[in-house]
């Protein structure tokens, strides 16, 4: 089981396909998402990668968020998420997951929060019919009826469909094609709707009821991070033949 990734949304568009027919797409950026930590069997009974994406100023987080990253030797990141893996699926920590982690033509399960709003009416948020527009019915046209029974059972059930916030809920959309991907921009076309608005955070992982291409990279698709460790010996010399 591959990790799957954490994008921003960045809006709609459409791809042209090469026999002249457009194919609606969202389009995903990843913005320099890298892994953070491992969590293990042995340690945490599980294994996951910790991943974070975006980028925070340091003075903004807390002290021990600040030792967190300065142990993995990334900066700062806005999002932080886990993706649960396989053994043999561990990228290393400081990697940077790139958008070729994902090829054109495969499935993907898309996770995101949808848009709120507010407090809504029954027939906004649970689409029903309302009242009839004669028969003596005036002024409440758009009420939602009657909410419980009489004597019996004499109350309203727990989780009765009713006027209420809607919006902000954790949405999943299962099986959403990858149209194309762009690996310098580091940009995921997925074809369809991805819940949430625009700049919103997206969790893209492999999708569950499909079977993963057997081209598909494994554990996936990234770029080492670079060594920050300077060799000291040159700098010696250096500085030896100016004295001499």
């Amino acid at each position: 089981m591959r990790s799957g990734v954490i994008a921003q949304k960045m809006g709609m568009m459409r791809v042209f396909t090469e026999t002249g027919e457009h194919v609606p797409v969202t389009v995903l950026k990843l913005s320099n998402c890298q892994v953070l930590s491992h969590r293990t069997k042995d340690a945490n009974g599980y294994v996951a990668l910790q991943l974070g994406s975006g980028t925070r100023r340091a003075r903004t987080i807390s002290k021990s968020e600040r030792g967190h990253f300065a142990v993995s030797k990334v900066e700062p990141k806005r999002e932080v998420q886990e993706f649960r893996v396989s053994e043999d699926a561990l990228i290393p920590v400081g990697a940077e997951i790139t958008a070729d982690h994902f090829i054109a033509g495969q499935f993907v399960d898309v996770t995101g929060t949808s848009i709120g709003k507010g407090f809504a009416g029954g027939l906004k948020r649970w689409n029903f019919g309302g009242l009839r527009a004669t028969h003596g019915v005036s002024v409440s046209h758009r009420s939602i009826g009657s909410t419980g029974g009489r004597q019996d059972p004499g109350k309203t059930f727990k989780n009765k469909k009713m006027p209420g916030h809607m919006g902000v809920d954790r949405i999943t959309t299962l099986n959403l094609k990858v149209v194309q991907t762009d690996v310098e921009r580091g940009l995921i076309f997925v074809e369809g709707a991805v819940p949430g608005a625009k700049g919103g955070w997206i969790r893209v992982r492999d999708a569950v009821k499909k079977a993963l291409p057997k081209d598909a990279p494994k554990p996936g698709k990234f770029r080492e991070a670079a060594s920050t460790d300077a060799p000291a010996a040159p700098a010696a010399e250096a500085q030896q033949g100016e004295g001499a």
